[in-house]
């Protein structure tokens, strides 16, 4: 099935590059595919070229090397007009001003305050409220079965649970969230025109733009007061950037939980020796997370970083103005890392903690200990009140949602005991 923007797309297919399927039908086999194309390899995302690295070593290098920014001038396609903004992917490239996409002095100063609203000592204070949302949803999870005992795993526990705790945090009323998903899922979805996507992207805007002006007239004890407040003698973050740094945290911060969660709870389901040593306290749930991490990553690939002059890697160059993009799940499958068997799921894996799923240097993921105290509440509480939890369809049957850059699914249908 082709994308129904591909006809569309700006620029001629990458000669011998891997095309990357937007309707993401066979995320093992283009996993393989990059990894076999090399430490660097050529793809097309939607008829756009761009490089792909695929290995642990050369992503942690490329990730330090201050040569790739993320500054979408840097790039000749854009900056020739070839790529515009009806290319479906701009979106999550030129997103605006916000820690996401700018390096240097301006990412630390747009990052501080994020990063100190995520402190572990923070993480710590809100862990109960996390405890509370769980619960709730577990009892709604329990009520929402259908006739046959099926419920979908996805729509009443790990989609909300991530939501209404990124929600607290920005100070997000509850009654705001369902908007909030339904937009953000149309946005990444490959099916949507791109003429409602940029209109969806403007309505967030807008959403974000009412939020900051609410909080600079009456601020809470949220993370979006504590962005528009500057510190004493510090300069104070524009709306523009606020927006920008709210707008991508929402969407970075619910997205990657749903996909850790389902995740690890697929892996388990189809591994059952393994969730028993759980179960049975012969492994612990942090190895479950971390193994999901590195073998089934909630993102497949981070779009995009810049060459501000040649960067040679191996036999291969990236040109000035060639665009970068991170393949995360090719990385945690990595064989020179991780040893032959890495496409095996094993929460014994001795390497299982040396991933790059949340990134490395100075962009890595700051809500990734946030993601990582959420599945640690959500995943014991869920088996240990439903132990008996099995999938309600075959596995080959769960299907992935058409997007590029996050690993979802469409439905977890399941029967809890």
């Amino acid at each position: 099935m082709n994308c129904p923007h591909t006809a569309a797309a700006p620029a001629g297919r990458s000669t011998g590059a891997v095309v990357i399927d937007p309707m993401v039908q066979d995320l093992d086999g283009e996993t393989a595919r990059l990894r076999d194309a090399g430490v660097l390899a050529r793809i097309d995302l939607l008829g756009v070229p761009a490089w792909t690295v695929t290995r642990h070593a050369e992503a942690r290098r490329l990730l330090l090397d201050q040569r790739l920014v993320k500054d979408i001038d840097a790039w000749e396609l854009w900056r020739s007009g070839v790529v515009t903004r009806a290319w479906p992917l701009i979106g999550m490239i030129d997103a605006g001003r916000s820690m996401f996409t700018v390096d240097g002095a301006e990412h630390r100063r747009l990052r501080t305050k994020t990063s100190q609203a995520l402190t572990p000592r923070r993480l710590e204070a809100i862990r109960p409220a996390i405890e509370e949302f769980t619960e709730e949803l577990l009892d709604q999870l329990e009520a929402g079965r259908d006739e046959n005992g099926v419920v979908d795993l996805k729509a009443v526990f790990a989609q909300p649970l991530p939501m209404k705790v990124v929600g607290m945090l920005m100070g997000v009323d509850e009654s705001q969230h369902a908007m909030l998903t339904r937009q953000y899922k149309a946005f990444f979805s490959m099916l949507t025109p791109q003429d409602e996507r940029l209109a969806l992207l403007a309505e967030l805007d807008v959403f974000y733009a009412e939020l900051v002006r609410e909080r600079t007239a009456r601020p809470a004890d949220d993370l979006t007061s504590a962005l528009i407040l500057a510190e004493e003698g510090g300069e104070p973050l524009t709306e523009e950037e606020v927006v920008g740094n709210l707008k991508a945290m929402v969407a970075a911060g619910h997205e990657t939980t749903i996909g850790l969660v389902l995740n690890a709870v697929r892996a388990l389901l189809s591994h059952p020796d393994q969730l028993r040593m759980v179960l049975d306290g012969e492994a612990d749930w942090d190895a479950v997370i971390e193994e999901t991490l590195r073998w089934d990553t909630p993102t497949t690939h981070l779009l995009m970083r810049f060459a501000t002059e040649d960067i040679t890697v191996g036999d291969e160059v990236i040109r000035e103005g060639e665009g970068v993009v991170i393949s995360y799940r090719a990385i945690g499958r990595d064989i020179e890392q991780h040893g032959p068997d890495a496409d095996a799921f094993d929460i014994t894996r001795p390497t299982r903690n040396r991933h790059m799923t949340f990134g490395h240097g100075p962009h890595i993921c700051p809500g990734a200990a946030l993601s990582r105290v959420e599945a640690a509440t959500a995943l014991p509480a869920l088996f240990g009140r439903f132990p008996g939890l099995r999938l309600a369809v075959p596995d080959e049957e769960i299907t992935k949602l058409p997007v590029m850059t996050q690993n979802d699914m469409a439905a977890f249908p399941v029967l809890l005991d």
